[in-house]
């Protein structure tokens, strides 16, 4: 109840000075073990900042903030610190042992040390799984699992309160998928996702179960603006599926599929990592009802084990994928999963900027972002070791049991475009 009552007051007074008296949450921002909501000034009651906090077991918590101006904070707060008000102190950040800031923090609260996080860290806190901060002789590990969405969330309740006040406040991860606040102000493409297709016009994609309990795994961009969705295995009815949790970063998310389903066969994760020039197999729903009912399968190899711009996040393949093959599964030959197909490079931009048109150009989730996503999400899933060629014909056999077609009805278009 302590740790509740400090969090609580962690929130009431992330601040930068004259935003010390707070009232709130109005709201709510739950994302993993954060929670949070909008605030106002308690004296005015005017709009103040939107904050959401989590603890950790050095008793340190973390609360991330963005005021009214759009200014990010991120503030380390604990009972055991006792600072003088108006006390500085730098502290060194390292994100996943690469990237490296400096922040300025001020204790404006004798148990609170607070700092302005420019734009370039708000953007690579809310890509690191973990984050090592270090002042003077003290050195605090932080595990940042959700960031992306608690990031995503928070620009999105500043956006509706400034919108539509606070007395319409409501639950700010709903409809948060764009981390439009860690954009480039001066609108530049994100330097690390590759251009992620737009929904197709008949709102179908492709998902796969991971566990006999129904939990299936697709893209973010897939469940964003769906006000309903559902999926079937191929020649079987259609069931209302739940979204469990996403991860807006890493373009995934996890749906739920009713309790009264039950799935013999579900899809195991390779345990050993591919290798560039390894074959693939990618199965999918592209343009279902225009080209067939029944999903496709497509083969390549393993062109490259990074995306665009290098990023390692990503797997680029050669196997053809096209609107509709989103979420999808990409096999190894022994009928391993390798990774999740998410988006063909954006041809017409591409082909604008060089001249040149390319071809088998196209990209998956590789299976150590997957991997940490089902673990934050509680999910127990299967790996394997890849032993024994299968035929791609007896691969597809094998994952008809367990891949979805995904069905979305809703008006907003995923956060990406061609």
């Amino acid at each position: 109840m302590w740790l509740r009552s400090f969090v609580v007051a962690a929130l009431l007074q992330l601040s930068l000075g004259e935003l010390a008296h707070a009232a709130g949450p109005f709201g709510s921002v739950n994302v993993g073990n954060w929670i949070g909501g909008a605030f106002s000034n308690d004296e005015t009651g005017a709009f103040s900042h939107c904050a959401a906090t989590t603890p950790y077991a050095s008793g340190v918590i973390l609360v991330v903030s963005q005021n009214a101006a759009g200014t990010w904070s991120l503030a380390f707060a604990s009972p055991s610190y006792h600072f003088n008000k108006g006390e500085n102190a730098a502290i060194d950040v390292t994100f996943d042992g690469q990237e490296q800031a400096r922040l300025y923090a001020t204790a404006y609260q004798s148990n609170m040390l607070t700092a302005i996080m420019p734009v370039n860290v708000v953007r690579t806190f809310q890509k690191a799984s973990l984050m090592v901060a270090t002042s003077g002789r003290t050195v605090l590990n932080f595990d940042l699992a959700s960031t992306g969405p608690v990031i995503a969330a928070l620009a999105n309740c500043v956006t509706r309160v400034k919108a539509d006040g606070l007395s319409k406040a409501s639950d700010f991860t709903k409809g948060a998928a764009k981390p439009a606040a860690t954009a480039d102000k001066q609108g530049a493409p994100p330097a690390s996702k590759p251009g992620r297709e737009a929904k197709s016009s008949s709102g179908f994609d492709t998902g796969f179960v991971v566990s006999s309990n129904g939990h299936i795994v697709t893209n973010n961009h897939v469940i964003d603006g769906c006000s309903d969705l559902k999926g079937n295995l191929t020649g079987e009815a259609a069931m209302v599926l739940r979204v469990v949790s996403s991860d807006v970063n890493n373009d995934l998310a996890l749906l739920q599929a009713p309790s009264t389903a039950t799935f013999k066969e579900f899809a195991r994760i390779r345990d050993r990592s591919i290798r560039s020039g390894d074959s693939v197999v990618a199965i999918g729903f592209p343009f279902h009802g225009l080209l067939t009912s029944d999903f496709t399968v497509t083969t390549g190899i393993v062109s490259s084990l990074s995306g665009m711009r290098n990023d390692s996040r990503f797997l680029q393949i050669s196997a053809p994928v096209q609107p509709g093959n989103s979420g999808g599964p990409l096999f190894d030959t022994t009928g391993q999963i390798v990774g999740v197909v998410t988006a063909k490079i954006p041809v017409l931009r591409i082909a604008a900027a060089t001249g040149t048109i390319p071809e088998n150009i196209n990209f998956a989730i590789k299976t150590g972002a997957l991997r940490d996503f089902l673990d934050n999400s509680v999910v127990p899933y299967q790996t394997a070791e890849p032993k024994g060629e299968l035929k791609t014909t007896d691969i597809a056999g094998n994952a008809r049991a367990y891949t979805m077609l995904i069905s979305c009805t809703g008006t907003e278009q995923a956060d990406a475009k061609k």
